[in-house]
C-alpha cells in the first residue's frame, strides 16, 4: 500500500496537471457561459438556457488519461516500480480526484438550483435529467463519467506504449470499421428509428450500469496491455 501511496505522489509532483488546469477549465467555462447568458436578449417563450459547458473539465481528463501515463510510467520503470503498483497507484489517485470533482459538481448544481439559474434561468451544472435523481445517483454519474472518460484516455496511451504506431493505426481502423458495420446494419434493416428509442429508454441508474460495465473492461484491459508495455 505505501508504494502505491508513492506512486500517487509521484503523480502529483505536477499538481497543476491533475488538480490546477481542472479547476482552471471548470471556472473559465463557468464564467464564459454566464457572460455569454448575460448578453442574450430575454424572448418571450424562452425560460432556461442550457449549456454543457460545464462538463468541459470531464474531456480533460480524457487527456489526462494519456498523460498520466506517457509522462510517468518511464521514470517510474527508471525507479524499479512494478507495473501493478503504477497501475493501482494511478488509478487510486484519479479516483479520488474524479470522485472530488463529483461531489463539487453536485454542490454547484445545488447552488444552481437556488440561484435561479444563476439569476438567468440557466442549467449549467443541475441538468434536468440528471438534476431530478437523489444526490447519490448523481454524485455516482458524474464519477463514473469521469472515470470513464480517464480510462479511454489511459488505454489508448497503454496501446501506444504496447504497440506504438502500428497498434494505433491498427486499433483506430479497427474501431472505424466496427462503427461503419453498425452504422450499415441500423440502416439496412430501417432500425434508426428502434435505436433512437431505445436510447431514449434510458435512465440515469441504467446508464450508470452500462457505463460501469465499459469501465471495467477499459480497466481490466489497460492493465492487461500495460503488463507488456515497454518504454
Amino acid at each position: 500500500m505505501s508504494n502505491i501511496v508513492n506512486v500517487a505522489r509521484m503523480q502529483l509532483i505536477n499538481k497543476w496537471t491533475f488538480l490546477g488546469i481542472p479547476m482552471i477549465i471548470l471556472v473559465s467555462s463557468t464564467g464564459l457561459t454566464i457572460a455569454i447568458w448575460a448578453m442574450i436578449p430575454k424572448q418571450d417563450g424562452v425560460t432556461t438556457l442550457v449549456s454543457g459547458s460545464g462538463q468541459a473539465v470531464m474531456w480533460y481528463f480524457l487527456a489526462l488519461g494519456i498523460q498520466s501515463l506517457t509522462y510517468t510510467f518511464p521514470f517510474s520503470q527508471a525507479m524499479s516500480v512494478s507495473r501493478r503498483t503504477f497501475y493501482l497507484g494511478t488509478l487510486g489517485l484519479f479516483a479520488a480526484i474524479a470522485l472530488g470533482f463529483a461531489i463539487l459538481y453536485y454542490v454547484l448544481g445545488l447552488v444552481e438550483t437556488a440561484t435561479n439559474g444563476w439569476g438567468m434561468g440557466g442549467q449549467l451544472f443541475a441538468l434536468g435529467w440528471i438534476a431530478e435523481n437523489n444526490a447519490a445517483i448523481q454524485v455516482l454519474f458524474y464519477f463514473v463519467l469521469m472515470v470513464l472518460l480517464f480510462m479511454i484516455g489511459f488505454w489508448f496511451a497503454t496501446i501506444y506504449l504496447r504497440w506504438k504506431t502500428t497498434g494505433m493505426l491498427v486499433t483506430w481502423i479497427g474501431l472505424g470499421l466496427l462503427l461503419i458495420a453498425f452504422i450499415g446494419f441500423l440502416s439496412l434493416n430501417k432500425m434508426w428509428m428502434d435505436f433512437w428509442g431505445w436510447v431514449g429508454g434510458f435512465t440515469v441508474p441504467g446508464l450508470l450500469l452500462g457505463l460501469g460495465g465499459l469501465c471495467v473492461l477499459l480497466a481490466a484491459g489497460s492493465y492487461l496491455t500495460l503488463r507488456r508495455a515497454t518504454t
